[in-house]
């Protein structure tokens, strides 16, 4: 497994299921021709292309090649890498028969194949950063969620951090573990409470 510092955008649930046993990193789904309409996913994915740059690894199918140029276009700033996949055809084994096109898509493709597109592509593995012991359990308890005023504090959060303000709480997490851990996000907590109480 390698370590991929920026987020990787894929398409659907299997490709990311895919990703996620060879890389360790942010692996965000478009659900499709979902994100043309979903506000949310695109100020993440606007976010993480100023933050850490994002990779666009769709298929390799005229609907894949739709989706890129569709983000490409709506992110404006930041670094955007492009990994492609080879046309191989065949079809997945979960489907009972090939796609539209005929052509393997991401999470059709073997390991060796996308590690090469990653290769071509420039990217590079990092070190594995030891983050990542977020949960919604902590965000529970540090009242970024389920209290009174939990939105509040959240919005909060996020503005000091410069964060998107339209992100779920299950968003939120997946990007707090980029960032920090759970010690450093409780004394960042802390600080906007108590900032919080000198107004």
């Amino acid at each position: 497994m390698i370590k991929i510092s920026q987020a990787i955008i894929v398409e659907g649930k299997y490709d990311k299921i895919k990703l996620a046993s060879l890389i360790d990193g942010v692996i965000i789904t478009t659900n499709g021709y979902g994100i043309f309409k979903d506000k949310e996913k695109l100020e993440l994915i606007r976010y993480y292309a100023k933050k850490t740059g994002i990779i666009i690894l769709t298929d390799s199918d005229s609907a894949g090649l739709r989706i890129r140029n569709y983000i490409k276009g709506a992110v404006k700033n930041g670094k955007i890498s492009n990994v492609y996949i080879p046309d191989i055809f065949g079809k997945e084994k979960r489907k009972e028969k090939p796609s539209a096109e005929g052509k393997l898509g991401v999470e059709g493709i073997s390991p060796k194949i996308i590690y090469e597109a990653f290769e071509k592509a420039g990217i590079t593995a990092g070190e594995s950063c030891g983050k990542g012991d977020i949960t919604h359990l902590t965000l529970y308890e540090l009242g970024l969620s389920g209290g009174n005023n939990s939105r509040e504090l959240r919005i909060r959060l996020q503005k000091s951090l410069g964060l998107p303000e339209l992100l779920s709480a299950s968003s939120l997490t997946e990007v707090l573990n980029t960032m920090m851990n759970s010690q450093e996000l409780a004394e960042h907590v802390q600080k906007i409470k108590e900032d919080a109480d000198g107004i």
